[in-house]
């Protein structure tokens, strides 16, 4: 089994990431779909998909296959309501939200140690570091 050369994986510093919570991206061009998809899927958050013919989806984009074309390229998507997996074309999108809570966003490693350390020195007692609960 290979593992990657850690020195040369891609990391971002810590504060470093994009606020994407309710941006709308203008889809202009066929880049812009492809560029904000990406970044959707990068995304912590739920977001909201407005197909071509007016249909509108929300949920969690969890996945995209990229081809050669708008039409070979898909993401896939659980759609908030509880509803199964679904699969959508690039092609079928007329628009894109970044509607939910972005779930990462202030989460790093250093963020979680710092709040440790703060409760420390305030002389709280039995402390540890334990995950956020979520929404």
């Amino acid at each position: 089994m290979h593992l990657p050369d850690p020195d040369s994986l891609e990391v971002v510093e810590p504060g470093a990431r994009e606020k994407l919570e309710g941006w709308v991206p203008d889809l202009a061009d066929e880049n812009d779909l492809r560029d904000a998809l990406e970044r959707a899927f990068d995304y912590r958050g739920d977001v909201l998909i407005t197909r071509k013919d007016g249909d509108r989806i929300e949920g969690y984009l969890f996945d995209r296959r990229t081809g050669p074309t708008l039409a070979d390229s898909f993401v896939r998507l659980l759609p908030k309501d509880g509803t199964g997996k679904i699969s959508i074309s690039y092609a079928d999108i007329a628009g894109l939200a970044f509607t939910g809570r972005d779930m990462a966003a202030g989460k790093s490693w250093e963020a979680w140690v710092r709040q440790y350390w703060e409760r420390k020195a305030a002389g709280e007692q039995d402390i540890s570091l334990q995950p956020e609960k979520l929404d």
